[in-house]
């Protein structure tokens, strides 16, 4: 059984990586933050209205209406990240954000 110490050193390592993975996460997005948790509130909120068509349809009209100017990027990430469609890009892609 490891003691105090080791487990205190296991801790650091790991909290480490955790904030290693954290940055390249972050430097590899295609747009930035702020605009992804703009589109998950925009897309919690049109959700909630209306059901998915199975399309990112609502993501690219929103995408192109604050004027992000790689959409196409953005979309292929948001796949590449589990987001095939509106509703999918709402429950797999936000809780990486979290």
């Amino acid at each position: 059984m490891p003691d105090k110490s080791e487990k205190e050193r296991r801790k650091q390592i790991m909290d480490e990586l955790k904030k290693q993975a954290d940055q390249k996460f972050e430097s590899n997005l295609p747009t930035s933050r702020e605009n992804f948790k703009k589109l998950f509130d925009y897309l919690d909120t049109e959700l909630s209205d209306t059901n998915c068509d199975d399309t990112n349809g609502l993501t690219k009209s929103f995408l192109v209406q604050i004027n992000v100017e790689n959409v196409d990027e953005v979309l292929k990430w948001l796949t590449e990240h589990g987001g095939y469609c509106d509703c999918e890009i709402l429950s797999n892609v936000e809780e990486q954000f979290e």
